[in-house]
């Protein structure tokens, strides 16, 4: 983004109050995700978090439950739900939010579809690959954090970590050498 010249800075800043409302507001509406990052953090607030939070969680809860025709059904429904976790993160700042919705969905997909998740062959290959890589990325993630936050995700990535080393993804996770109890010691 190209920055202002020291000259026009000064000129939009000589603007009357009024006039340089208006031009903020009609600059904030063109971008879209800047609208929607200053209506949750100028109308929502903390309420607003734990609220979108719910509804994620819902989200994530409602569709790796039922029956999918093909694991590829499943992996694009997979990948959209991260599309909003990502998002989610992204408008609101909530790293935590996203990293705590990451590992319940990986871990209903890895705990609702066994069938799924119980062969690696030709069809269930992108899922599992998918799966992996996505626990791969949390797993940073959450080595990013202070090390007091590890005590607290660490029930839920073991799980994780547990129940994709049950599954057929197995071999493909010793690949990308994922450990099997996190944090490693």
């Amino acid at each position: 983004m190209p920055a202002l010249s020291p000259d026009l800075r000064k000129a939009l800043f000589s603007l009357p109050t009024k006039e340089k409302d208006q031009l903020l507001a009609r600059l904030v509406a063109q971008d879209v995700v800047l609208t929607e990052q200053l209506a949750f953090r100028l109308l929502e607030g903390e309420d607003g978090l734990e609220l979108r939070r719910e509804r994620l969680r819902q989200q994530v809860d409602d569709p790796v439950r039922g029956f999918h025709q093909t694991p590829n059904d499943l992996l694009h429904i997979v990948r959209q739900l991260q599309q909003r976790l990502s998002y989610h993160a992204k408008i609101t700042g909530d790293a935590h939010g996203e990293i705590e919705l990451t590992l319940r969905l990986l871990r209903n997909v890895l705990h609702h579809q066994p069938e799924a998740t119980a062969r690696l062959h030709g069809p269930t290959q992108p899922l599992l690959q998918h799966l992996v890589r996505r626990t791969q990325e949390v797993l940073k993630a959450l080595g990013k954090l202070h090390a007091d936050y590890h005590l607290e995700y660490a029930p839920a990535a073991n799980e994780l970590l547990t129940r994709l080393y049950a599954s057929a993804a197995a071999p493909l996770a010793r690949e990308l050498s994922l450990p099997t109890i996190w944090p490693e010691q």
